[in-house]
């Protein structure tokens, strides 16, 4: 056991808090929701970036490669200042929904390069030009751009030419749980020397100005020690429970410019201020040269000292501190230990990953730098998420009490039992600041790696009663908590749960899958009763996060009237089944109170897979005999049905909707076996056009899936066809047959098209952030992956498909998981000619030997080409990418064989 897992087990038990620290500061609170008290509902308007540095936050703090504790009351964060800024460079920059032609987007270079799960050990990279950021260049050019056009980035306004830039390196490690040593490292990479504010800032999160406030805390100057230290006093009882008197060491003595959290209402509002010492207050002394904004009497709640750094080319300025609950008198010489522990923990470090990726990865450079990247970019994005909506929607006038009818509306109105307040894994940290749930189940699969306890809390967090809404909807996220995801918590429970009972030896943590099981069932109600409109086991998820994938925007009133039957909400729904199902079967074994789950879920997937393709041969229905593909169906109010011809994702989501089981787990459950097969004989009509249970595979195991046989290669002909999904980074989520024959539906002299583009997408359906026409996402490949390695486990080499289609070459479907895997993985990887695809024409990126080793994990890519789109900095899903290496270096088809119902061994209790 490596030290690392040492700590983690230590955290586990309650022993020591290790997660009491962490990166869990947001890089974005300005343009959020829980800011927003606009009449509107406009967050981006309401609260903008220009704000940010004047305006104190009400639910969370932002910041620069920064840390907080885990209830985000005193935070650290980098600020800096070149000479030359309007205004001091203290946290991200992007732009808002309305000013991209494709959407929100921060246009800033940084970089997660290292993390443990403790965060005993992390490392983060800011890159700083030296010449004034283009702030202004950066909201002009990309407003006068139309969506047809690539979004004008930093790097393309010349800022970084010359390479007249500072690298800003920020590195932590802990001597204790509590005693943090920082390190920043300045890099000059320009031609000649540059000049650099540094201001390394420590603050409290204002908790004083609200009608929830209790007393201030207070900043004050520590005289006597022979370095600058600020001592962190907390006098509300409030804050006491989670944090306590803190210490804040500079390795030298520096200027500290001490100012209050508090709003600039003067520069805001045009009102008097409190106090003259406001949020803005050091900005104005860096930047504008004001005396009088910095407090003289050495306190407050924000500081910063000041580094006055002239840095020649080509060196380094080292800056050491120490934020520590230890007083002077009890440490002795600060820095003494400065170097050797942090040797220490990197070496820790790189012993636990040691543990993690696998032997054939670790030999691969490049591979290893990919996965070590994107599990650190995993643990950075872990999020202090704050939101009271009860006392939110007070906060705005909002009465519960209220009939509905007479309620003010208000976003989120129906959600007043939420209380967030926690630490969560987020897709990044400044385009999404906020918890997506679906995201999140994507999340704890490459999290479960390197920490299954929080992968497992994570999940349980969106099952507890202040985020399930009590009629079982799970929160889809602050925009609209009543938006409707995909049902992926099932599958992710059972990957988790799997997972961690083959690293003990078979021994699962069952009183974990008990409890997601009762939440999840609740869920499962909502859905049966909520979204099967015509009760016929066909269902209306809505968008299900697939946004402008359709013809019509999902989430509203069709234009058309009447409803979709979506291939892709009932595919959902089957896998929804299918994983209750497999999760009754497990606890069944261990409880027989759970065999009547086992039953109830056995037939509801029975019901929806059979409803997707009735036998006969029906022109309403989702299965198209002619195309071999499911598709939507649209009900009009007339009676009338048409199917929506799209290919997408749509239709290949019937892949994923597979499970398989040994015959040895029905065996020890004669009651369902027998209550099964009593079903299965009184409902032919459902069960002539699936795949049956009763059939026996490979070693005598037994599948439940939509797809028979037949279904399968059809399908699977499409998928691996690269004129259509497969491209040469793995699955499309629009066919390419649709470049050249886009699909157009026509209703009252209006004209809906859907066409096959690649990467940005020209619709403003969803706003100009939903890439669903093209793209390849990372989630969804995953899923197909999965389903084609459960395929495998039940056929075995038997059974080989074209690959690709047209090729005349014969595989088995390990081998075609294999190929897609590869394919996702070149994405990022060097090619020949040491470029990646990720980063397209990004000349920098491709040959910079300070860029060219730099990850960015973005949202979605390029269908061609495999270029980086969307959201860039490490947004959570892409993150998966580390499970893909992992299991490319883990799994031979025996591994494979040797599975059953998940990627984990299963060893089931008789």
């Amino acid at each position: 056991m490596t030290t690392e897992h040492q700590r983690l087990e230590q955290n586990r038990t309650g022993e020591v808090n290790w997660m009491k620290w962490g990166p869990y500061l947001s890089e974005r609170q300005w343009g959020t929701v829980r800011e927003d008290y606009s009449t509107d509902g406009n967050a981006w308007d309401y609260f903008p970036h220009d704000q940010a540095r004047s305006r104190a936050y009400r639910w969370g703090e932002d910041g620069l490669g920064g840390i907080t504790d885990d209830h985000n009351l005193l935070c650290f964060a980098l600020a800096l200042w070149n000479g030359q800024d309007p205004i001091l460079k203290e946290r991200l920059f992007g732009l808002t929904n309305a000013e991209g032609n494709h959407g929100e987007d921060v246009k800033e270079y940084y970089f997660y390069l290292d993390s443990t799960p403790t965060h005993s050990y992390m490392k983060y990279l800011y890159k700083y030009p030296q010449k004034a950021f283009p702030y202004d260049d950066l909201v002009e050019t990309n407003r006068h751009r139309n969506r047809y056009e690539l979004e004008y980035e930093l790097i393309d306004t010349g800022i970084f030419d010359d390479d007249r830039y500072f690298d800003v390196f920020v590195e932590y490690a802990k001597a204790d749980a509590e005693d943090l040593f920082i390190k920043i490292s300045v890099v000059n990479r320009g031609p000649e020397a540059a000049p650099l504010h540094v201001l390394p800032t420590l603050w409290f999160r204002n908790t004083w100005s609200w009608s929830d406030s209790g007393a201030k805390p207070v900043l004050t100057k520590r005289e006597g020690t022979g370095n600058s230290v600020v001592h962190a006093q907390v006098t509300n009882n409030l804050l006491k429970q989670h944090i306590t008197e803190y210490y804040f060491y500079c390795d030298s003595v520096v200027p500290l410019l001490f100012i209050e959290n508090e709003t600039n209402n003067k520069r805001i509002f045009g009102t008097d201020n409190a106090t003259p010492f406001v949020k803005d207050g050091i900005n104005n002394y860096i930047v504008h040269g004001q005396q009088d904004a910095i407090n003289p009497y050495n306190m407050g709640t924000k500081v910063s000292p000041h580094y006055e750094c002239m840095i020649d080319a080509g060196k380094t300025k080292v800056i050491r501190l120490r934020l520590s609950k230890h007083a002077p008198a009890q440490l002795g010489n600060l820095f003494a230990d400065f170097d050797q522990i942090f040797a220490t923990r990197l070496k820790e470090a790189d012993d636990f990953y040691a543990t993690v990726i696998p032997p054939t990865v670790l030999a691969d450079a490049d591979r290893t730098n990919i996965m070590r990247q994107a599990l650190a970019g995993m643990m950075w994005t872990k999020q202090y998420f704050y939101y009271d909506v009860d006392l939110w929607l007070r906060e705005r006038g909002v009465n519960p009490w209220a009939p509905a009818f007479q309620r003010r509306h208000v976003r989120n109105s129906d959600w007043f039992h939420m209380n967030n307040d926690d630490i969560v894994s987020m897709p990044d940290k400044w385009e999404y600041p906020w918890y997506a749930a679906w995201d999140l189940a994507f999340h704890v699969i490459p999290i479960s790696i390197i920490d299954p306890e929080f992968a497992k809390k994570q999940l349980m967090l969106m099952l507890q009663e202040d985020y399930l809404h009590p009629n079982g909807q799970i929160p889809a996220y602050e925009w609209n908590f009543g938006d409707v995801n995909p049902p992926v918590h099932a599958w992710a429970t059972w990957e988790i749960y799997t997972r961690d009972r083959a690293l003990n030896q078979g021994n699962g943590d069952i009183e974990f899958l008990k409890y997601a099981f009762s939440k999840l069932l609740i869920n499962f109600t909502w859905w049966v009763n909520r979204k099967d409109e015509g009760g016929n086991n066909l269902f209306q998820g809505g968008f299900l996060g697939l946004d402008n994938i359709g013809v019509f925007d999902r989430s509203a009133a069709l234009p058309t009237g009447g409803h979709l039957e979506q291939a892709d909400g009932t595919a959902w729904m089957v896998f929804f089944s299918e994983q209750m199902f497999q999760i009754a079967i497990e606890l069944a074994l261990h409880d027989p109170l759970y065999e009547d789950f086992a039953i109830k879920f056995f037939e509801h997937t029975m019901w929806i897979a059979g409803a997707m393709d009735r036998i006969g041969d029906f022109y309403d229905e989702l299965w198209d005999e002619e195309d071999g593909f499911f598709y939507d169906v649209l009900r009009m109010p007339n009676g009338h049905s048409t199917r929506l011809k799209v290919r997408s994702l749509v239709g290949l989501l019937s892949l994923m909707a597979v499970a398989v089981f040994p015959r040895e787990a029905f065996e020890t459950l004669p009651r369902f076996r027998t209550k099964a097969q009593t079903f299965i004989m009184r409902h032919p009509e459902l069960t002539g056009n699936i795949h049956l249970p009763s059939q026996e595979g490979i070693r005598g195991r037994l599948m439940l899936s939509i797809l028979n046989e037949d279904k399968l290669r059809r399908v699977l002909s499409r998928m691996l066809d690269e004129t259509e999904f497969l491209s040469d980074y793995g699955i499309r989520s629009l066919s390419r047959y649709h470049l050249e024959n886009p699909y157009f539906f026509y209703h009252e002299g209006q004209e809906y098209k859907v066409g096959y583009v690649p990467g940005d997408s020209t619709s403003g359906m969803f706003g100009g952030n939903s890439n669903w026409r093209g793209p390849i996402w990372m989630p969804m490949n995953i899923l197909l992956l999965r389903g084609l390695l459960q395929f495998y486990s039940y056929y075995g080499d038997d059974f080989t498909v074209e690959y690709p289609t047209g090729s005349g070459q014969y595989v088995t479907l390990y081998d075609v998981a294999n190929c897609i895997s590869e394919r996702i993985v070149r994405i990022f990887l060097k090619d020949e000619n040491g470029r990646r695809p990720l980063y397209g024409g990004a000349e920098k990126f491709q040959t910079d030997p300070h860029w060219r080793d730099l990850i960015l994990f973005y949202e979605y890519f390029n269908g061609d080409n495999g270029a980086g789109i969307g959201a860039s900095h490490q947004t959570g899903w892409t993150g998966c990418v580390a499970r893909i290496i992992q299991a490319l270096g883990y799994f031979t088809k025996e591994t494979v064989l040797d599975m059953s119902a998940s990627m984990a061994p299963v060893k089931y209790q008789t």
